[in-house]
C-alpha cells in the first residue's frame, strides 16, 4: 500500500489493493493492524470471498480511528519504554527500531527483530484522521484474529470489537503484533483453514 504518501487515505490504498489482484479472482483479504480500516473498502469495490482482520482496526462509519481511539482503549496497554517517533513533515512518521521492536516484535529472536525493524516505511497518518469512506459493512464472510500478547492493539478490545462490530468469535494465537513475522507457521494454518472452509 501507498503508506507514506500524506495526500492518499484508505480509499486510495484500496484501489491500490484491488489494482494488485486478478479481476477474475474472488481473494481472501488479510488485513493487519491499520489495513482493517481498509479492507472492507476493497470488499466494496469487488467480489471478496472473506475478510480476515488481524489485530487490526475496524472501521466505523461516520468516525475516523482517532475518533474510536479517544472513546475506546484501542491502542496497546503496556507502552514502549522507549519513544523513537520522527516527524517527516505533513503527517508521516517513522518510528525507530527500539520503539518498534517493543511495540511490534517484542516476542522475535533479535535477529528477526533486526530483520523485520530495517523493512518498515514511514507511515502517513492519515488514514487514522479521515472519517473513514466506508459508509456500511459490504456483505462477506469476516474473521478475526487476536494476538494475546499484543502491545500495539489492545488484545480486550479485538476481542470485544470482534463480537460488537463482526458478529463472531475471535480467533486467539499466541503472541505480539505480528505473528507473520513470530509465529509465522501458526498464522498459515489458521489462515489456510478459513480459506479453504
Amino acid at each position: 500500500m501507498p503508506i507514506s504518501d500524506p495526500t492518499l487515505g484508505a480509499a486510495d490504498y484500496a484501489a491500490a489493493i484491488d489494482d494488485a489482484l486478478d479481476p477474475r479472482s474472488e481473494p481472501m483479504i488479510v488485513g493487519h493492524s491499520m489495513a482493517g480500516l481498509v479492507i472492507p473498502l476493497v470488499a466494496v469495490r469487488r467480489p471478496v470471498r472473506r475478510l480476515v482482520f488481524l489485530a487490526a482496526y475496524l472501521p466505523v462509519p461516520g468516525k475516523s480511528a482517532n475518533d474510536q481511539r479517544a472513546t475506546e482503549r484501542i491502542d496497546g496497554q503496556l507502552p514502549p519504554k522507549i519513544s523513537q517517533w520522527t516527524d517527516l513533515g505533513d503527517d508521516v512518521w517513522m518510528i525507530g527500531p527500539r520503539t518498534a521492536t517493543e511495540l511490534f516484535y517484542h516476542d522475535a529472536p533479535a535477529a528477526v527483530a533486526r530483520w523485520a525493524t530495517q523493512r518498515l516505511r514511514p507511515q502517513a497518518y492519515r488514514v487514522l484522521h479521515e472519517i473513514t469512506p466506508l459508509d456500511a459493512w459490504p456483505e462477506v464472510e469476516r474473521s478475526s484474529i487476536v494476538c494475546r500478547g499484543d502491545r500495539a492493539i489492545n488484545p480486550v478490545w479485538v476481542r470485544a470489537a470482534a463480537h460488537e462490530r463482526l458478529g463472531v468469535d475471535p480467533i486467539e494465537l499466541d503472541g505480539g503484533h505480528s505473528p507473520f513475522v513470530t509465529r509465522p507457521a501458526e498464522l498459515a494454518r489458521i489462515l489456510d483453514s478459513l480459506a479453504t472452509g
